[in-house]
């Protein structure tokens, strides 16, 4: 461990590396970071799917579905930033980590979750947006303005986590380096430290009113509005027709914030076994980000028409040119 000097009697210890210790006495807990596999490889083929229907299909090249994209990214991002890691450290059993490695570590998976969350209230913007105003949607929700919105998340997201992540080189380890969780999780490495660690704590707490607490209190609210204005709606078509509209950015608002609510609930109000953190905490990270495409392929019109529309232009094509290689064949 380097050891550097530091004014008066004390010392900064910098560790050069971290153990990651994962599950503890948790018989065929390989089996688990199997599944996780599994799980990524449907987030990638999920995701990326979303992601080129959206390009490819000009209908989708709307305001709503600039931030449909962003999630998609976001969810691979994600996901990428913490399974391939987690499966290379217990399953094949490199759990040692470099502390620079540790730290970048640490900044994706967080920087992706927080990019996750803002952008389901972005997604929660054009909702109340389209039902409360919808004369005024297309004047409102621009492609400029959406694009502008998902710049601005990228640029606060970088600066909030990047502050957090710095923070970190500010504490000594001069004892143990085993972090107790399955990647280089931030309130485990801190709860490691030597020194004084309550500002990384407080800025602990800062992230966590910013990720989850603001964002769902304003899809709260937006929803709210949103429910005042279908009352006013007529019960008919179009009252169907705007409650459909939201029932997949809600059924992804659930998954995405309620178990990470819970949880971080029972952490405070009760010491969760380290185990049942782990499972809880690399499920609600994951899971998500793997059945956001399939919901909004499966409950969303526009995107399963824009997907036949793909396909029939497809196969309209290939059958063209079939045609125009038979003549050929046959002058052969």
């Amino acid at each position: 461990m380097p050891i550097q000097p530091v004014s008066g009697n004390t010392t900064f210890v910098r560790p050069s590396t971290f153990y990651i210790n994962g599950f503890s006495n948790v018989p065929h807990a390989k089996y688990y970071y199997i599944f996780l596999c599994l799980v990524y490889t449907t987030t990638v083929l999920g995701n990326s799917f979303i992601m080129c229907t959206v390009c490819l299909a000009r209908s989708l090249h709307t305001a709503k579905y600039i931030a449909v994209f962003n999630l998609a990214v976001t969810d691979l991002g994600g996901s990428t930033a913490l399974i391939p890691r987690l499966v290379d450290t217990f399953l094949f059993e490199h759990q040692y980590i470099s502390y620079e490695a540790c730290l970048a570590n640490m900044f994706f998976v967080f920087f992706f979750m927080t990019l996750q969350s803002l952008t389901l209230l972005a997604l929660a913007y054009d909702r109340v947006v389209a039902i409360c105003f919808p004369l005024r949607y297309h004047a409102i929700v621009t492609k400029t303005a959406m694009a502008l919105i998902i710049g601005c998340m990228w640029v606060f997201t970088t600066a909030l986590v990047a502050s957090v992540v710095e923070l970190i080189t500010r504490l000594s380890f001069c004892r143990s380096t085993v972090v107790n969780s399955y990647f280089c999780d931030h309130g485990p490495i801190c709860a490691l430290a030597c020194n004084d660690n309550s500002l990384n704590i407080i800025m602990a707490y800062v992230g966590m009113v910013t990720i989850l607490c603001i964002p769902l209190m304003l899809i709260g609210i937006s929803y709210a509005c949103i429910a005042l204005a279908l009352l006013r709606i007529a019960q008919g078509t179009g009252h169907i027709k705007a409650m459909k509209t939201c029932t997949s950015h809600l059924i992804l608002v659930a998954m995405f914030y309620l178990p990470l609510l819970f949880i971080n609930i029972a952490a405070v109000m009760s010491r969760l076994d380290p185990n049942v953190r782990i499972i809880n905490y690399s499920l609600t990270q994951t899971i998500p980000s793997m059945l956001n495409p399939i919901i909004y392929t499966v409950k969303t019109e526009e995107v399963r028409q824009s997907i036949r529309g793909l396909y029939k232009r497809a196969m309209v094509n290939k059958t063209v040119e079939l045609k125009t290689k038979r003549p050929a064949k046959m002058r052969d």
